[in-house]
């Protein structure tokens, strides 16, 4: 037999043998957790819709509004403010809608018999969460009560304005 044949074979024998013990070491596996996690911030949206009086005639004229409060997780205790306004020299007891230089008076309520104003001091002239209209989990539903009083005259044309709904929670 020639030895030298016979040494190629078992070198590469146990060349082979080698090469599958170094796969087999190969195979291992480790295992660690990781942590995986997040945080629910508390978090409230408001939407309104317009509060539209229409067609004005020196008569009074009633119409509401609406807000709506979504809080995430539900929130039990904020309150919604709303400021009085861009109309020049508006304030929350004395809002006022503009055509050019020209203004109409007008009032936002929290109550239908329109007794009580809508404002913005905190705990004063504020809807609570409790005060919403209704509640279908954490949306909360305020009505807006607005009024156009009787006999301001002023030049023709389409008066507007636009108040800040604030929650505060």
């Amino acid at each position: 037999m020639n030895t030298r044949h016979s040494a190629k074979w078992v070198f590469s024998a146990l060349a082979l043998a080698g090469i599958g013990a170094t796969s087999s070491a190969l195979a291992a596996t480790a295992a660690t957790g990781m942590v995986v996690s997040a945080t629910v911030l508390t978090t409230c949206v408001a939407a309104a819709t317009p509060v539209v009086f229409g067609n004005y005639s020196l008569t009074a004229l009633d119409t509401t509004g609406l807000i709506t409060v979504t809080c995430t997780p539900d929130v039990l205790t904020y309150t919604v403010a709303i400021d009085g306004g861009t109309g020049s020299g508006a304030t929350t007891s004395a809002r006022k809608l503009s055509f050019g230089l020209n203004t109409l008076n007008y009032a936002l309520y929290l109550d239908g018999g329109r007794t009580l104003n809508w404002g913005n001091a905190q705990n004063t002239d504020t809807a609570a969460a409790s005060a919403a209209t209704t509640t279908v989990g954490a949306v909360k539903t305020f009505t807006v009560y607005g009024r156009l009083p009787a006999n301001q005259t002023s030049a023709a044309g389409l008066y507007s304005d636009t108040v800040q709904v604030t929650v505060t929670y």
